[in-house]
């Protein structure tokens, strides 16, 4: 039976493979396309670690004449599935080399490159249909739903409702979605929505309104970037002003055609806004925005973790959860909106709140030094900061970065290599785990609100199998099509065994030698934990200038020297301490 079963999986990756579609659909795994991943399974049958029963979910898509998306949907579960754990690094402390769009330099952020760099940043982290996303980044919005309920209905009141069900939804809705149209058409309709709740009970004072300004490139950015809408907090918003992207609060895409909704082109247009957003913004924590393609509606919110979002809604067809969105979208506070409240202004200075040694401290922030340009990933951000009330005004540098729970915290190895005396690493001040709202400020607790993302859709894949759908599998060179699969898939099962199997036989124990590397224990174990970040607050009492501000080779000489002692003694530093912790 195991000898038919190998034979079936040889015959079935053979003929996924002379499927024209697949040399054009990408790979899950982010490099070639999904031609190669199946060649790569056609060369593992017959090896020790392929296991049969790994094809089975496919052979079952194809023996109950499933559509050629589910049937390659299944195709990408094997591909995703299989995939071997990440290599080990030499050093267990050594940072992994990671690579994202903060990893460009100004002269490279072409649209080319830079798009294919995002898309790699986010890789498999994009979430699409995330259940009960509204409640969780809209619920706490003070008497929305009430408010919105009521400026709904008197949307429908009247000789001339704004909202009419009856008669196809909004009223003056663009019926061609054109940009300049929609833009304008949203605009008059929020100031509609403000007018009617100002009327019913005392609701939270906004300047912010819509803005559109799409074929003007917004200043901050390093290259010239436009901005389809958004929401700013400035009641004129009007044309004839130039805005920055660290004035952005809900960045949007819009697109007139509906299913442009499903295309990864149009995640990855509000993806590139949200990475300005959070590179001009230093104290911004995540984005919430919104797409609008034709009248489908979808939220989103972008983190260190990479991007989540709504289920789809036809603002027409559901205007009060339009109404709610718009609304909410013109009364969240600086923390909903993604802002950190332990950063704070007042008469024009900022300051970060820190608990150090069990007591409250405000450092005055002097400048930013470095925010790293990106969406997910660590994000670290660095200011030049000094202790309130300090009139020496000691120089410290507070770092933040969003760090994986699991990995020893830098403050810890900072404040022992302080008090063993390592030269030429700087002083610790303080560090600590960033709590907001009473809680570790974590992205899937903390950000997310726990939403289980494991309920999703991953984007990515959903824009691959929409890109199959409209594609419908042309014939290939050979003839070969999904229908013509199932028919290979019956007639080798027939020669084998002289009778069709049933899909529960497949399910039989196999011989337990027979394994594939996903079965490894280090990546059940990843599979069973969704991954996280946690927000991790370092200050330190000295720093360095730059490398390329050397005032000649021989003090830039003798700082990498000092450098290298210091990465030497840290080294010892840690090394002892791992011995210690294993003892």
């Amino acid at each position: 039976m195991y000898a038919a079963l190998k034979n079936l999986a040889l015959t079935l990756f053979l003929t996924l493979q002379s499927l024209s579609v697949v040399r054009h659909l990408p790979s899950p795994n982010r490099h070639g396309t999904l031609f190669g991943d199946l060649g790569r399974f056609s060369l593992l049958v017959d090896s020790d670690d392929f296991a049969v029963r790994s094809i089975i979910p496919i052979l079952d898509e194809i023996d109950k004449n499933a559509s050629d998306v589910a049937i390659l949907n299944a195709v990408y579960d094997l591909v995703n599935e299989s995939t071997p754990p990440p290599r080990q690094l030499p050093y267990p402390h050594q940072t992994p080399t990671s690579f994202n769009t903060g990893s460009l330099v100004n002269t490279s952020e072409n649209r080319k490159q830079f798009d294919g760099a995002l898309k790699d940043e986010l890789g498999s982290s994009l979430y699409i249909d995330v259940p009960d996303f509204f409640d969780a980044f809209f619920g706490e919005i003070v008497n929305l739903s009430s408010v919105a309920d009521t400026v709904f209905r008197k949307c429908q009141g009247g000789k001339h409702p704004l909202y009419n069900e009856e008669e196809g939804g909004w009223r003056d809705w663009p019926k061609d979605a054109k940009e300049e149209q929609v833009l304008q058409w949203l605009k008059e309709l929020a100031d509609r929505f403000l007018e009617f709740a100002k009327r019913t009970e005392p609701v939270p004072s906004s300047r912010r309104r819509p803005l559109g300004q799409p074929n003007q490139p917004l200043s901050g950015s390093t290259t010239y970037r436009k901005l389809d809408v958004g929401f700013v907090d400035d009641a004129t918003s009007t044309d004839r002003v130039l805005y920055d992207w660290s004035q952005i609060l809900v960045p949007g895409e819009l697109k007139s055609n509906p299913n442009a909704d499903r295309h990864t082109s149009t995640w990855l247009d509000l993806a590139r806004y949200a990475r300005e957003v959070l590179t001009a913004q230093d104290s911004r924590r995540f984005v919430i925005g919104f797409t609008l393609c034709g009248s489908i509606m979808r939220l989103w919110e972008f983190d260190r973790l990479g991007g989540i979002a709504s289920s789809p809604f036809d603002i027409n067809a559901e205007g009060l959860q339009f109404v709610s969105a718009v609304l909410g979208f013109l009364w969240m506070n600086n923390e909903q909106l993604g802002f950190d409240p332990t950063i704070s202004e007042e008469d024009g200075r900022r300051y970060i709140k820190i608990t150090r040694n069990g007591k409250p401290e405000r450092l005055v922030i002097d400048k930013l030094m470095k925010r790293h340009s990106s969406v997910a990933g660590r994000a670290t951000t660095c200011w030049r900061a000094h202790r309130e009330g300090d009139t020496s005004k000691q120089i410290l540098v507070v770092k933040d970065s969003w760090q994986y729970p699991e990995r020893e915290e830098e403050g810890e190895l900072l404040r022992e290599a302080t008090e063993k005396g390592v030269v030429n690493v700087a002083r610790y001040y303080h560090h600590e785990t960033v709590h907001v709202g009473g809680s570790e400020d974590d992205v899937n607790g903390n950000v997310r609100k726990g939403l289980d993302i494991m309920r999703a859709s991953n984007a990515f894949r959903i824009g691959s199998a929409s890109k199959a759908e409209g594609k419908m599998l042309p014939p290939s060179t050979s003839g070969t099509s999904i229908g013509s699969l199932q028919r290979s898939r019956s007639g080798v099962t027939a020669r084998s065994n002289a009778r069709k199997r049933s899909s529960s036989s497949l399910n039989a124990p196999l011989p337990s030698s027979k394994r594939t590397c996903s079965s490894s224990p280090h990546k059940q174990e990843a599979s069973q934990v969704r991954p996280n970040r946690v927000r991790r607050r370092v200050v330190l009492r000295d720093y360095g200038k730059g490398i390329h501000k050397a005032s000649s080779r021989v003090a830039m000489l003798t700082a990498l020297e000092g450098n290298i002692i210091g990465k030497r003694c840290k080294q010892r530093l840690v090394a002892l301490k791992t011995d210690n912790d294993r003892t």
